[in-house]
This record gives structure tokens, sequence and C-alpha cells, in this order.
């Protein structure tokens, strides 16, 4: 598979879901360089899953531009695909054919497709799963399935919305791993959005913290961090100690609403921490 990354520069960026709404985020702005993973982290509220629908194309703005090298994202594209905390399958189709579908409708010849398929089976660890029922799989080999038929697209960006959030802690940690392991093999961007401090240090090249109603990013730290990165790392958990102090410093500065954010999936809203 061939994929490279994008530059990713959001300018001015605002949202309202409709004129007598609240404002949700104000004046956004961010630059992302090629193949460089963005993790952004805040309370429920802060506007952060709007803003990944905006990158997505599933949201237009009410001010400002998202431009990822020089097209301007209006609408959802293959080359910036987005996934979300549930794996949204087939459940009558074989694991080959899930991964497959987005290829199918653009009318790939049979020969052609099953080569990408196999690829990106390979890419996840589940070529051995390809004939089985999508419904036999666990939760955490799902989720593979869903990673898996988004990068079939050989996509520039992907964008994940809290996709781990509903896995145990061994599934999560080798998801999290194996995601930043194939975007920098292939050399694709990621966004993630999180309320996941530990998720945050072990998947970002840079962690923003996004805070405030309407939203704002308060703050970016650099997570210069040689992989594998793994939990009880020295230096992960000093990482972990940094950003925590910052997000508990934007949290005081600048309070979410009491609502929750509108493209939200998960209701807690204090950050999560592990032990």
């Amino acid at each position: 598979m061939s994929i490279r990354g994008v530059r990713i520069k959001i300018e001015d960026l605002s949202h309202r879901y409709t004129s007598k709404s609240p404002i949700t985020f104000d004046k956004v702005n961010l630059e992302a360089k090629h193949g460089e993973i963005i993790v952004i982290i805040g309370r429920s509220g802060c506007g952060k899953s709007t803003l990944l629908h905006i990158l997505a194309g599933l949201l237009k703005p009410t001010d400002g531009s998202v431009r990822l090298d020089d097209t301007l994202v209006t609408s959802p594209s293959p080359q910036w695909v987005m996934m979300f905390q549930a794996p949204h399958l087939f459940p009558w189709m074989k694991v080959s054919q899930n991964v497959g579908i987005g290829l199918h409708f653009a009318g790939w010849d049979e020969p052609r497709m099953r080569e990408r398929v196999d690829d990106a089976l390979s890419l996840v660890d589940l070529q051995d799963y390809a004939d089985n029922n999508v419904q036999d799989l666990s939760g955490g080999q799902q989720q593979r399935v869903a990673l898996a038929r988004s990068l079939v697209m050989e996509p520039e960006l992907l964008l994940l919305d809290e996709p781990f959030s509903a896995l145990d802690a061994f599934t999560r940690a080798s998801l999290q791993h194996d995601v930043r392991s194939i975007a920098k093999r292939l050399g694709f961007n990621v966004v993630i959005v999180t309320h996941d401090i530990d998720e945050a240090v072990l998947m970002a090249d840079r962690a923003l913290i996004m805070a405030g109603s309407p939203g704002k990013i308060y703050d970016e730290l650099e997570v210069n961090l040689p992989d594998p990165r793994e939990r009880h790392d020295p230096n992960v958990q000093a990482m972990r100690t940094r950003l925590m102090e910052a997000f508990k410093q934007a949290a005081n500065e600048y309070p979410s609403a009491s609502g929750k954010d509108a493209g939200d999936e998960s209701s807690p809203h204090s950050v999560t921490q592990h032990a």
C-alpha cells in the first residue's frame, strides 16, 4: 500500500449549530506537517469532536477554513477517513467483504480488490480471519476490521473519535500501539480526540489541550518520546504528569459548559487517567 500524509491548515475556524446556538468553538488555528499525529484532549463541551467532524467534511464551519495541502475541505472524501467508537460493520458480511466495501462501490474489479483487502488485513494482523463473519469476532478484532476498512482506501488522513474507549485495557493498549506504528510506517496523518491522558502520551507527536466554552486551543505539548512507548516507562510517566498539569490549568482557567459536546459519544466531564 502506498500512502502519504498531508499538511493540515486550519485558519480562524469557528462553529455554531444555529444562529441562536452558543458558539461551539471560536477562531481555532492549527497547522500539522505531513505524517504528524495530533491528539486533541479536553473535557466534554469544549468542541473537540465537532472540530473533528469539520475536518472530516461531515459538518461545515460557521467561519474559517480547513485545507489539506491545497484542497479546501467542504465534504467527505476517501482521502480523509473517520473512525468512531463503534466499528459500524455489516453483520451479515465476512471480514474481507466489510473491509472491501468502499472499493466495491468505487467499481474495483475483484482481483484488484482482493489484493488491496489482503494488504489491509495484513496491516492489522487479521489476515487469518478474512473469511470469518464479523459477528464471530471480539470487540477488539471488530475495531481492527474497521481500521482495515479505513486503510484500504489509502487515506492521507485518519480521524479517530474516541475509537478505543469501549475496549478493555489490554485491547486498547494494543490498538494504540498498532495505529501509531502503522501510521508511521505508511506516513499518513492522524488526528485523535480523546479524554484519555495516557492515550495522548502513547500516541501523539503533539498533544493539544482544548478548553472553555466556546472552546479554544489552550496549550500544546510536543511528545518527543521514542517508539515503542510503554505506559510504565519513566519518560512516559513524566510526560503524562506534564500533560495532566497543563490540562488542569486549562480546565481551571477555561471551564467548559455543563452541556455535552454535540459530537462527543462519551459522557464523563473529567479527563481519564490510568494508574
